[in-house]
């Protein structure tokens, strides 16, 4: 199995080149995902999930690697459950996340990160007004009362 240090690695390797909403690193919001797994008391093969939780939607890894990867196949099924597919219902893609285990503690984390004022602050009006409204719908969809 990948330790988490090769997982972290591998992710920061596969969004490298990536920026987030904001032109910062995309890696800073996976490390802070998987921190905030952590310290909601996650557990390893979680916090591997959060560092994975986006690759696949952002095409930094393929699924085929996924399924070949050598993770547990609840990391695989959780970085699969928080992967949004295109065209897909947001109710939809909140149920595949309830009924997973251990996927809706990552996306919670990722929720918390993505709603941060600091970091939609650094947005425009009408993304930020959109991106919040967004993420309001999916806390209420998720049953997810914390915010940042």
């Amino acid at each position: 199995m990948l330790t988490l240090a090769e997982v972290e690695a591998l992710a920061r390797r596969a969004h490298a080149t990536q920026t987030d909403k904001a032109g910062r690193p995309y890696a800073e919001h996976l490390e802070a995902v998987a921190e905030g797994v952590r310290a909601r008391g996650g557990d390893d093969e979680q916090i591997a999930a959060a560092w994975l939780h986006d690759a696949i939607e952002d095409d930094a890894l393929s699924p085929q690697w996924l399924a070949a990867a050598d993770l547990t196949d609840r990391t695989k099924a959780v970085v699969l459950a928080v992967t949004k597919r295109s065209g897909e219902p947001q109710e939809a893609y909140a149920q595949r996340i309830l009924a997973t285990p251990g996927a809706l503690l990552v996306k919670e984390s990722d929720l918390v990160h993505n709603a941060d004022p600091a970091r939609l602050a650094a947005l425009d009006t009408p993304t930020r007004e959109r991106l919040t409204s967004k993420y309001e719908g999916m806390r209420s969809l998720l049953g997810i009362n914390e915010t940042p």
